[in-house]
Order: C-alpha cells, then sequence, then structure tokens
C-alpha cells in the first residue's frame, strides 16, 4: 500500500507521541525502582539509577524528586559535599520543600534545614526582584503572585532569626506595599453604572375639556401639550375610543374631528419619547344626535 505524505506524517507523529508515552513511562518506573533501592539500603545501586536518569530528558516535575533521593544516597553514603549539591538543587527548584519526619532521619532533616537556612535569604530577594520586575512591566497579576510568595516564604522558620532584620526586614515592609498595589492594578475595572431609568413623558390636553358635548357633525379640535424631562418627545398619537386617527410631531400637538358622530366617545393623547416610553391623558365627550 502507497502512504502518501500526508499520511506518513500523521504515521510519524502518532509513532513520536507513542515513544515519548513509552519514554515518559519509562522514566517514572526508573524512579520509582530507585526509591525502592533506597528504602532497601541499596544507595549505590540508587545513586546509579538516579544519576542514569539525571542525566536524560526527564520531565520537569521529577527533577524534584530525583535530586531529593540523590542527596538521600548520598547522605547515606558519607558523601556530604555531593550530598549539599542535590540539597542545594532541590531547595533552589523548591524553596518550600522540607522533608517530614516520617520520611527521613533526622540527620537528613538537620541537612535539609542547614541547607534552606543558608539559601532561603538569598532566593527571596531574588524572588522579590523578579516581582518587582514584573510589577515595573505592568504585569500586575504575576507580580502580585511572586510579592505573596515573598511574604509566605519570611514566615518559614528557617529565615526566622533574619526576617526581622536588614535586608529581609525591608523587603517584607516593601513586598506587603506592591503586593496591595499590584492586586488592585491586576483587578478588572468595575462594570460601568447602568443608564438612568428613562423618565417616562408628560402629557395633557387641553382642549376639549372632560365631559364636553358637541352636536352632530361639528369639528372638535383636540389640543395637548407634551414634555420630556430626561429626552425629548418624539410624537403625540391621537386614539378616538381606542383606535389610532393620528399622529402630530411638533407642538402645539393637535387633530381634528370632523363631522363627529353621536354618541359617547373617549379622546385620548399618547405622547411618546426618543427612548420609546409613553404617557396617556384621555377626556370622555359626548355628540348629540341633535
Amino acid at each position: 500500500m502507497k502512504l502518501w505524505p500526508t499520511s506518513v506524517r500523521a504515521v510519524s507523529l502518532a509513532a513520536a507521541l507513542v515513544f515519548a508515552a513509552s519514554g515518559a513511562s519509562a522514566q517514572e518506573g526508573d524512579l520509582a525502582a530507585a526509591r525502592e533501592l533506597y528504602a532497601s539500603a541499596s544507595y549505590d545501586d540508587a545513586l546509579t539509577v538516579l544519576n542514569k536518569l539525571r542525566s536524560s530528558d526527564h520531565p520537569a516535575s521529577q527533577a524534584r524528586a530525583i535530586e531529593q533521593y540523590r542527596a538521600f544516597c548520598l547522605l547515606a553514603l558519607g558523601r556530604a559535599a555531593d550530598a549539599q549539591e542535590a540539597i542545594e538543587a532541590v531547595v533552589a527548584a523548591e524553596p518550600t520543600y522540607q522533608p517530614t519526619e516520617g520520611d527521613v532521619s533526622p540527620r537528613i532533616r538537620t541537612a535539609f534545614a542547614d541547607v534552606r537556612r543558608r539559601m532561603l535569604p538569598a532566593i527571596i530577594q531574588q524572588k522579590y526582584a523578579q516581582a518587582k520586575a514584573a510589577y515595573d512591566k505592568k504585569a500586575f497579576a504575576m507580580a502580585a503572585e511572586g510579592f505573596s510568595q515573598v511574604l509566605v516564604a519570611l514566615t518559614d522558620p528557617a529565615v526566622s532569626s533574619d526576617a526581622n532584620k536588614p535586608p529581609l526586614s525591608d523587603l517584607r515592609t516593601l513586598a506587603v506595599g506592591f503586593e496591595e498595589l499590584a492586586a488592585k492594578a491586576a483587578a478588572p475595572p468595575p462594570p460601568p453604572p447602568p443608564p438612568p431609568a428613562n423618565v417616562p413623558p408628560t402629557v395633557a390636553i387641553t382642549g376639549p375639556a372632560n365631559n364636553a358635548t358637541f352636536t352632530k357633525k361639528a369639528s372638535i379640535t383636540t389640543t395637548a401639550t407634551a414634555g420630556d424631562a430626561d429626552g425629548t418627545v418624539a410624537r403625540v398619537e391621537f386614539l378616538r375610543n381606542g383606535s389610532l386617527v393620528a399622529t402630530d410631531t411638533t407642538s402645539p400637538y393637535s387633530w381634528t374631528w370632523s363631522s363627529a358622530t353621536p354618541g359617547t366617545h373617549t379622546i385620548t393623547a399618547r405622547a411618546v419619547d426618543n427612548a420609546g416610553a409613553s404617557a396617556s391623558a384621555t377626556v370622555t365627550i359626548t355628540v348629540r344626535p341633535k
């Protein structure tokens, strides 16, 4: 079967993904094997596996665990200087990490504590400088997160003796202020206030008077005044017995009913403003048969 170029690329991509997945799986297995070797006190063998992993293209998520167990093995083998370098790599990558009592011996915890106590002041100053650089670039969300990390780091027991004196005490004061400023600047602006509600227009019929009486076939002129407090009057509509009969768009507003028919009728003037709101006024008139 002949593979066209697109098919070849698809097959190559699939193979690469499978290879990458299998490689990552193998590295996870090697790291687990190194942990088991360390737990069984096979420190040299565990270190060999860890050094191989360290020199490989391992996922970033494994870096701390690799250096952590390298430090454990090196301390167990009495290679204090090499162990210190491995611990420094762990602390540099994850300054908050500290082995728990249930995981390691007091000797290892002391070694980690000593390195953290020595490195954390410089790491805190570096993190502050990074947060301030982000703030100066107006990357306020990143800056706020960085200043927050500085403040959390300053509460670490490893720097308790240094946190209350310069330069760390000065950094705490600055970080508190800049964190607040960055957080405010990073927050989205409040939405604009809603527009004020439209006030309906006003309208009044100035003639004819309510309950006025007319004779058959009379010409009856209805006049109205209208106004709008927050806009303009677009038109005044005139309705007879509920049906639209005329529209006037200029003041004075009026409509003439010629040859009025006998009966009782309602005359309504309905004002409509530029926003579509309306108001009405109604009078009742009587047209006599004779």
